[in-house]
């Protein structure tokens, strides 16, 4: 496929600065591109690629005013290329569409309009499933669950029983929703299961990575709220409610009964311990420890993790440890000098 810079503007409503005749037949990152090909730059940190990279043309915010490169200068320049790359890379991955004569179906089982099941794909009884969801090849359905519509399910997924998916979810291969909470009781040394009723409610536009596990509540409901969107591996226990358009990044592990609030980010490895709050838009960076409650608004990191301002004055005094190390033996043997001189004149 190939495109005029100009089609591209249009395409993505944003202003040509330049030759909008240039003809772009591919798409990359602003390292790696290429002549014939067009890119984008988001982060002012890169700016000074702008002038390096050999592609054709970039895509930019609207700040970007002159430069010897041929732009197309918009709101969102990484929106705007996510919308280009669509153009350019349409989705290759071929979904099922109808009922695969392999796919097991309960009893009672409700199926809205043009929904896709794949090879071996089981559904148990009362399930009910809405118009143009997708639910790929070997996953399981449990009993009394309710899938909405339009969902994009991969392959190997696996959804237990009474467990509530919204409209436009996507769930990525391995991931299993509604696994049982860890709880037990310890009676005279031997742990007992604690029974886990509860439920899983994903709420519209959800994404959820590869190999995620969200454990159905002990009683009432575990929730994913609104927007958010997880990365793969990632670990969420029984009662945790997490706020609309938070973020969950790769092997973040969620303790129960924790709330996460709205608009949330939790970065790599990060690990909360349960029955704690992080506030609306909070940030916790990767592999920080939280023991405790986060105010709305605050970034913190660190073991035990502390606010920004603190974790990096404690960081700067680790980091001069072998340097005082240093200084204390000195004038310890300052000291141990002195001593000695002052016994020799007092004898």
């Amino acid at each position: 496929m190939q495109k005029t810079l100009k089609e591209i503007a249009e395409f993505i409503n944003g202003e040509v600065v330049g030759n909008e005749n240039i003809v772009i037949t591919g798409i990359a990152g602003i390292k790696e591109a290429q002549e014939g090909d067009i890119t984008f730059l988001a982060n002012p940190r890169y700016l000074p690629l702008l002038e390096k990279t050999y592609a054709s043309a970039v895509i930019t915010s609207r700040d970007i005013t002159t430069t010897a490169k041929s732009i197309i200068r918009t709101e969102n320049p990484s929106l705007a290329f996510v919308k280009v790359v669509s153009l350019f890379k349409p989705d290759e991955f071929i979904h099922p569409k109808g009922i695969h004569p392999t796919a097991i179906l309960g009893k009672n089982v409700s199926l809205g309009k043009n929904v896709a099941l794949g090879p071996y794909a089981v559904i148990e009884d009362n399930v009910s499933i809405g118009n143009g969801t997708i639910i790929s090849a070997g996953c399981f359905i449990g009993h009394h669950t309710k899938v909405g519509e339009n969902v994009l399910i991969y392959p190997h997924v696996t959804i237990r029983e009474r467990i509530s998916i919204g409209n436009r979810v996507i769930i990525h291969s391995g991931t299993v929703i509604g696994s049982d909470g860890f709880g037990f009781v310890n009676v005279e040394g031997i742990h007992h299961k604690i029974p886990q009723v509860g439920t899983v409610v994903v709420e519209d536009d959800v994404e959820i990575g590869a190999n995620v596990t969200i454990d159905r509540a002990r009683f009432d409901k575990t929730v994913i709220g609104k927007g958010t969107k997880i990365d793969n591996l990632v670990q969420i226990a029984h009662n945790v409610v997490i706020g609309e358009n938070s973020i969950i990044v790769a092997q973040v592990g969620i303790s129960g009964s924790t709330v996460v609030g709205k608009n949330v980010t939790l970065a790599g490895q990060a690990g909360l311990v349960g029955h704690i709050t992080v506030g609306d838009g909070a940030t916790v960076a990767a592999q920080s420890g939280v023991n405790k409650s986060v105010p709305p608004g605050v970034t913190v990191f660190g073991y035990p993790a502390k606010p920004q301002h603190i974790a990096k004055r404690i960081n700067a005094c680790v980091q001069n440890l072998p340097r005082l190390y240093k200084v204390v033996e000195e004038l310890k043997r300052k000291i141990e000098e002195l001593e000695k001189k002052t016994c020799k004149q007092n004898s």
